[in-house]
């Protein structure tokens, strides 16, 4: 393959693919970030791009996992199988971290790993993975990636492949035939997982979806794109309507009268 073939080209980073290769903008935490990959590559996890270095204009180099992904993962993740099959690449992400202790600070702004915590992921959703068939087969974006609880990224996931969202957007644009039954869902992400019980998950994606605002926020505050884009665009105001979303609909989500 010669030339470039561009991946993403939005106002505050532009993405692409050259050869074999992903050439990304550097992030003021992209130390964090290499210094994860490299770990993730040293233990043999295949799921994850490798750090190749910095090229001649500042960009990051990683080496390009192909399959598909962005809009692609969304019908895979409606698919029973595809949800347990996400379900179990997180775990498997989570046991290859699980005695990682990284020396950087992280875009949450945290520099050191607690006891009971692990490096999430922090963006774990069917658009940042690559599929080949009903299978995920690797992680993309790990820009959000910082010290957390293991049910953080799981909270983090269930919002969107439960998901947390009314049944016209289901139906009208995240590929579902008919309503999805919420719960079941739930029930399969953690079992695929290995949660012993899906108890305090509503409560945990709630309290996951304020997190992520909280931090939207503040990176915006800082100047942070593309936060400081969502918030003059409106964007971040629809997740405060999605967490009051997730509150009133527990019944649908947690099993409730």
């Amino acid at each position: 393959m010669t030339g470039d073939q561009v991946l993403q080209d939005g106002p505050h980073r532009r993405v692409v693919r050259v050869g074999d290769t992903v050439r990304r903008p550097m992030l003021a935490w992209s130390g964090a970030i290499h210094e994860l990959l490299r770990h993730l590559e040293a233990v043999g996890f295949p799921a994850s791009p490798r750090v190749l270095g910095i090229d001649d204009q500042g960009r990051e180099v990683l080496t390009y996992l192909d399959g598909d992904s962005g809009p692609d993962g969304w019908d895979r993740v409606v698919d029973e199988r595809g949800l347990a099959a996400m379900a179990r690449l997180l775990r498997d992400y989570h046991d290859a971290v699980r005695d990682f202790r990284p020396s950087a600070r992280w875009a949450s702004g945290a520099d050191r790993v607690g006891t009971d915590q692990i490096v999430c992921h922090g963006d774990f959703g069917p658009w940042n993975l690559v599929w080949r068939g009903p299978e995920p087969v690797g992680i993309l974006d790990w820009d959000y990636a910082g010290p957390g609880t293991h049910r953080r990224d799981v909270a983090y996931a269930l919002e969107y492949v439960a998901p947390f969202r009314d049944d016209d957007m289901c139906l009208r644009w995240l590929r579902y035939p008919s309503p999805p039954d919420r719960r079941r869902r739930i029930e399969v992400f953690a079992g695929a997982y290995g949660l012993g019980s899906t108890d305090g998950l509503v409560d945990d994606v709630i309290a996951e979806q304020q997190r992520v605002l909280a931090l939207t926020r503040r990176l915006a505050a800082e100047g942070r794109e593309p936060q400081l884009t969502w918030l003059h665009d409106g964007v971040i105001d629809e997740g405060d309507r999605r967490v009051d979303w997730s509150r009133r609909h527990r019944h649908l989500l947690a099993g409730l009268p």
